[in-house]
């Protein structure tokens, strides 16, 4: 377990300009929530892009190649040819994503025979939505395992986010039951949201501290590789493949005035869903394991509706869209490149205000919704980055759904 982010923004010095203008934040809450204590834990198995790129287009032909049994060499390696092609083609490209993280060891090898999940040569589409659900159980009972080993004081409440894997008992419930916490831990699971599902959890985790609930503790394990299908050859799914990748994070919601002397204060949340726009972003199961379709028009909703939303997410604190955007950080949920680079043109902002959600893209891909925490993560592990900043966070996901919050670094 790593409580240190491994890659951190890591001394990008920020333009004085945002800090010379003071900026008055309207209190609504005498007693502030601080995000604290992020530890973040590193999948088993790291690949560079690149290499991703050549499974991947490896994978595609072999799915073909098995679906349409070629009978000569030439057949064969004219499939080769044309998935490769493909992928590489529509592919996430290695100069906005340098490397990506799995649970499952299967990418790192193409002897599809002895494969966990994607035995191309016996099913197309990789082993069946069980299979892989078996998977999910073994390894996020391991991570939570693992944060927990040295923890003698349980949390008053465990939330568990996730939307890449489902099974009863959970983790975290497997987790409680077997340290005999079930007395003094609640566990909630936060499932099914995707991308955004931090920003819910956040405002979850703040519910539960308002009611007097002193530590709630928040864990994401997104197995996002799982669900790929290799028989899928049409552009968008080879967007999707080759963007998401693993990620797991916990952190803990406090009262600021137990004695933290480092995290993220929360000013306030918002979130709305951008009408008429239901089927530009999906997430189903599916017999192979969860299907994502994913528009080429989200990034355009998202720009035409953003402006307003921020205005709105402000008001609470008599804060602006043009104030926040000339005197806050952005932590954007970095959907894709295009994403951040739209958002970033659209609202004006500098690249250092954007640079923790580049390095975050680039140094570990899409990890859903474990991606904001690891943003906020090297954020407030930045020294660069001065006490008292504020953090806008963006995040997206089906719906469309437009989630927001305000934070504030301390310490």
């Amino acid at each position: 377990m790593d409580s240190k982010h491994p890659t951190s923004s890591g001394g990008g010095h920020f333009p004085g300009r945002l800090w010379e203008l003071p900026i008055e934040v309207k209190v609504t809450n005498q007693h502030p929530i601080l995000l604290h204590d992020f530890q973040s834990q590193l999948p088993k198995h790291h690949s560079e892009q690149g290499s991703i790129l050549e499974w991947l287009a490896a994978a595609h032909a072999q799915a073909e190649i098995t679906i349409q049994k070629p009978s000569t060499d030439e057949e064969h390696e004219a499939i080769t040819r044309k998935y490769r092609k493909l992928v590489m083609r529509f592919g996430c490209s290695t100069d906005r994503i340098r490397s990506r993280n799995a649970f499952l060891d299967d990418f790192t090898h193409t002897d599809w025979g002895r494969m966990r999940i994607f035995q191309l040569n016996r099913y197309p589409t990789g082993r069946p939505c069980g299979e892989r659900s078996r998977f999910y159980r073994e390894i996020t009972g391991q991570i939570f395992d693992q944060y927990y080993a040295e923890e003698t004081e349980p949390p008053a409440v465990l939330i568990h986010v996730t939307c890449t894997g489902y099974v009863s008992p959970s983790g975290a419930q497997r987790l409680v039951a077997k340290r005999d916490w079930g007395r003094s831990t609640e566990v909630i699971h936060a499932y099914h949201m995707g991308c955004y599902a931090s920003l819910p959890a956040i405002r979850m985790a703040a519910g539960f501290v308002e009611r007097g609930k002193s530590r709630v503790d928040i864990v994401h394990t997104e197995l996002c590789t799982l669900h790929l299908d290799p028989s899928q050859h049409l552009p968008e799914q080879l967007v999707v493949q080759t963007l998401f990748a693993d990620g797991v994070i916990r952190y803990s919601a406090s009262r600021a005035e137990v004695g933290i002397r480092n995290g993220l204060e929360l000013i306030t949340t918002h979130e709305e869903i951008v009408p008429d726009t239901e089927s530009d972003m999906t997430w189903m199961v599916s017999d192979f394991g969860m299907q994502m379709t994913l528009s080429r028009k989200v990034p355009d909703h998202i720009r035409a509706f953003l402006k307003p939303f921020l205005d709105r997410l402000g008001a609470p604190s008599n804060l602006t869209a043009t104030q926040l955007c000339e005197q806050s950080l952005f932590a954007i949920h970095p959907g894709g490149p295009r994403i951040i680079d739209e958002i970033a043109e659209h609202l004006g902002l500098l690249p250092e205000q954007v640079q923790a959600s580049n390095t975050i893209l680039r140094n570990f891909g899409n990890m859903s919704s474990a991606t904001l925490p690891h943003v906020w993560q090297s954020i407030l592990e930045d020294e660069t980055v001065p006490p008292d900043t504020l953090i806008v966070s963006l995040a997206f996901g089906p719906g469309l759904t437009i989630s927001g919050a305000i934070l504030r670094k301390i310490g």
